[in-house]
């Protein structure tokens, strides 16, 4: 007797995708993706290669026209993956239309739906016995884009039928086989999979609007028809729909019109999150979702699963019952139109030999992710358990002198990595604002509030004028039964702490904020309570620990770091960024805040050296007159980047610059693009910087002039290739031991140390 389970159950959060669409191409080349990579016969020696990483479920095709065309052979490999499966504890989950149907049948011929009902039902009644617990099904992968694809011709060849009524066919096929495979098997769960997308008016206009609106609504015709809420007569039902599969990819948000992708590795500002997104998926269908397919390729590859892991963590703060992420494909595969072209987009490339090499970046950011997912899970079993039951978390209060969307720099990196284990509410210094006071709230990323005061004094930054309106602001942020850490940025916030019972304080001292230009009178006087008072101290830097280790004993050296798989993208010279693709080589580079510490007078002074030399300058102009740039044809202003641009930028750049003066100013910086120009192993040349001279001389070329600046330029674009190699290792080798993940885990651990000392915690 089959008992029936009607939870959807997965072996395993992080799954692995087997790419295999069985279609007939648009050059007329029959496909079977899993024999293009050679996984069918690989499929035993695949599984294993998941378990270091914990991967137990997995999805795989059937392939309605292969398996029609030898369907003893088809059986024949499925009970070999079954087998592998039930070896190494694997789970799969199968879709056994994948794009392809047989050759004799059309899409709306008579026999197109009962043909499929009963391969469905055959299927099912094979598969039944080898699992224990309830299977889960695709009948027909990606209804709403495997519509799409016919109509354009990217699928067989009925490109004379609307994509609805296509849809339609479609459904009557998918609630035939949802039938005929519960007729054998009851147990059975269905997961239906598509796009999410996110299409925006390229203008204003009426019908561009109209446009819009209804291409957005039209990704969920699909599931609307499954379950019966759209267009009942086709028969959906609940019963259905169990998991919504949502496949999303960096192409899925675009301009209606021009179909002009919204660029996610330009950090496009106008791009809907994605955990939004699964928000309103979430709420629309109140049905555990499932990331059923996601990747990127190439040199991106990494970056993005960063990126998912970030959103998944917010949609899962926000309520989102998010069952799974599915890196589809696992093993790289040939593109479909064409299979000599292989877009390196698996955890495993494969050779011409189909041996599976691991990418180790990729890998090292999949263990960081399911690291970091898991630690936000606390977060949400606190929500759902009693109070008592688990302990509350943290919460992290950070007073900072930068804003959260100024240059991407240490205290995101950090505290970003931090959001892991604290609730943290990020204040800025406050804004003037005509009208009462007030708070200003957003969430920039995963578990992080960014709290913006709003008041009427026009004194800058955290004035002793602003304290007390500050105190009346922030009195009632945290409740008093919360748990609650400080970390100062900025030496100004400390009156502010009389707001708050704090269990500890922490400060990161990142600069020698006294020696910037306009320093407060009081900050000094401050900063000295502080390293006294505070229970931790970090230093952005040796010069900064040098300075500073005698004021407390309670003291560590941490460096600002790097995030190698965001940077890995700049090591593919063809990355290069739209805005500078049109400047001719050579190009020198440079980006991050330019103000005060920038010697104007040497940048000038190699554009006229070399009128031939192309200065690229990114980032914000700040304490200084735009005026007193010196503006000339070969030195070019681009200001603030995103972030996630950089790399861009990088890939197409020959030497990477640090032209800062060499003053008080900089004496104790240790620059952060310093661990990011080497992950793009690109030749630097920097001024004389203490800490960069310290640690780095061997690799970065340090100058004491303009004269020796210039020079190290030209010898650094005569390289030769083998000598670039040598040094490109030797940037390899530090970047390695090296990362920010890696620094902000040490900090917590000394944090975490506290936490157990004090018994209050």
């Amino acid at each position: 007797m089959i008992s029936i389970k009607k939870t959807p159950s997965f072996f395993s959060f992080w799954q692995a995708g087997y790419e295999g669409a069985d279609h007939i191409n648009s050059k007329g080349q029959h496909l079977s993706m899993n024999d293009l990579n050679n996984h069918n016969l690989q499929s035993s020696s695949d599984y294993s290669l998941l378990l270091p990483f914990g991967i137990h479920t997995v999805r795989e095709s059937i392939g309605w026209r292969l398996a029609e065309t030898n369907i003893d052979e088809t059986f024949k490999i499925i009970n070999s993956k079954m087998q592998a499966a039930k070896k190494y504890g694997i789970q799969i989950l199968w879709s056994f239309c994948h794009y392809g149907w047989p050759k004799d049948l059309s899409l709306f011929s008579p026999n197109f739906i009962p043909r499929f009902a009963m391969f469905c039902k055959n299927v099912a009644t094979y598969l039944a016995d080898y699992y224990d617990e309830s299977p889960i099904y695709s009948p027909i992968n990606e209804i709403s884009f495997m519509s799409w694809g016919i109509s354009t011709g990217l699928f067989g060849n009925d490109t004379q039928h609307h994509p609805d009524e296509i849809k339609r066919q479609l459904i009557r096929a998918t609630i035939a086989g949802c039938d005929s495979i519960l007729s054998v098997d009851p147990r059975v769960l269905f997961l239906h999979c598509d796009p999410i997308i996110q299409v925006f008016a390229d203008n204003e206009s009426k019908l561009c609007h109209q446009r819009t609106v209804a291409i957005n609504e039209s990704q969920f015709e699909a599931w609307d028809m499954i379950t019966g809420v759209r267009e009942p007569q086709l028969g959906g039902k609940r019963r259905y729909l169990d998991i919504i599969g949502a496949n999303y990819y960096h192409n899925n948000q675009w301009f209606t019109l021009s179909k002009r992708p919204l660029d996610w590795h330009l950090g496009d500002s106008r791009r809907f999150p994605l955990h939004k997104m699964l928000s309103n998926l979430s709420k629309r269908y109140k049905q555990p979702i499932l990331i059923a397919e996601t990747s990127h390729v190439g040199s991106g590859r990494s970056a993005w699963l960063s990126h998912i892991t970030a959103h998944i963590a917010q949609a899962q703060l926000n309520g989102c019952d998010i069952r799974g992420i599915c890196i589809y494909p696992i093993i790289d595969r040939p593109l479909w139109d064409n299979i000599k072209h292989w877009p390196n987009s698996g955890l495993w490339d494969v050779d011409s030999y189909f041996i599976r090499i691991l990418n180790p970046t990729y890998a090292t950011t999949l263990k960081q992710s399911q690291s970091i997912l898991t630690n936000f899970q606390t977060f949400i079993q606190y929500d759902k358990k009693q109070k008592e039951l688990v302990m509350k978390p943290l919460v992290l209060l950070v007073f900072s002198h930068l804003r959260w969307n100024f240059v991407f720099q240490r205290p995101q990196h950090i505290m970003s990595r931090l959001a892991q284990y604290y609730r943290i509410f990020f204040i800025e210094e406050p804004i003037f604002q005509v009208g009462e006071p007030c708070l200003l709230q957003y969430q920039p990323t995963s578990n992080i509030t960014v709290v913006k005061p709003c008041t009427h004094i026009k004194a800058p930054g955290f004035h002793d004028d602003q304290i007390n309106i500050l105190k009346s602001l922030l009195i009632n942020l945290i409740t008093n039964n919360e748990k609650l850490l400080i970390w100062f940025y900025t030496p100004m916030a400390l009156p502010l702490i009389d707001c708050f019972q704090s269990k500890a304080i922490i400060y990161d001292c990142m600069d020698e904020l006294s020696a910037f230009r306009s320093a407060p009178p009081q900050l000094q006087h401050r900063e000295l309570t502080l390293l006294k008072y505070a229970d931790i101290i970090f230093t952005g830097g040796t010069s900064l620990y040098e300075s500073k280790k005698h004021y407390n004993s309670n003291i560590y050296c941490f460096p600002s770091s790097v995030d190698v798989a965001h940077f890995e993208q700049a090591l593919d010279r063809n990355n290069d960024h739209p805005l500078q693709k049109k400047i001719p080589k050579f190009r020198l580079g440079y980006y991050g805040v330019i103000d005060e510490r920038m010697d104007m007078l040497l940048l000038e002074a190699i554009a006229k050296a070399h009128p031939d030399w192309q200065l690229i300058m990114v980032g914000p102009i700040i304490k200084i007159d735009v005026n007193n740039l010196p503006h000339m044809n070969n030195i070019h202003w681009f200001g603030q980047q995103p972030y996630e641009a950089l790399p861009h930028f990088l890939a197409g750049w020959d030497v990477c610059l640090i032209p800062f003066l060499n003053n008080n100013s900089t004496h104790f910086i240790s620059p952060t693009k310093i661990l990011e120009y080497m992950a793009a192993q690109i030749p630097i040349v920097s001024t004389a910087i203490p800490d960069v001279s310290r640690h780095y001389s061997d690799i970065v070329n340090i100058t004491f002039s303009k004269k020796s600046f210039i020079e190290a330029c030209n010898r650094a674009l005569k390289l030769t290739t083998k000598e670039r190699k040598k040094l490109a290792i030797k940037m390899s080798k530090i970047v390695a031991n090296t990362s920010w993940d890696h620094t902000v885990a040490q900090m917590q651990n000394h944090i975490y140390e506290l936490c157990h000392i004090n018994k209050n915690f």
